[in-house]
């Protein structure tokens, strides 16, 4: 577990201590005080790992369809 803060974290940062945090929850080798506090950071990595993942899917979003549902273009975006 890091000290960076969750919300300053792409989503590979996100995603890969979340992971790490599984990990332990699941091995429950760790005491029940440092288990709410992994659960609690992992709550926090989840919505993070969801936020940046709605992001991406607004961004894909914006491409135009033809009637036939074929893309035609874009509609300008931020960058990711």
């Amino acid at each position: 577990m890091t000290d960076q803060p969750v919300d300053a974290m792409n989503f590979e940062e996100a995603m890969a201590e979340l992971e790490q945090v599984l990990g332990q929850l699941e091995r429950g080798d760790v005491a029940l005080e440092q288990s709410i506090k992994l659960y609690e950071r992992g709550a926090a990595l989840k919505a993070r790992c969801e936020s940046k993942l709605k992001e991406a899917e607004e961004k894909v979003a914006t491409i135009t369809l033809d009637p036939n549902g074929a893309p035609v273009g874009l509609k300008e975006t931020d960058d990711l």
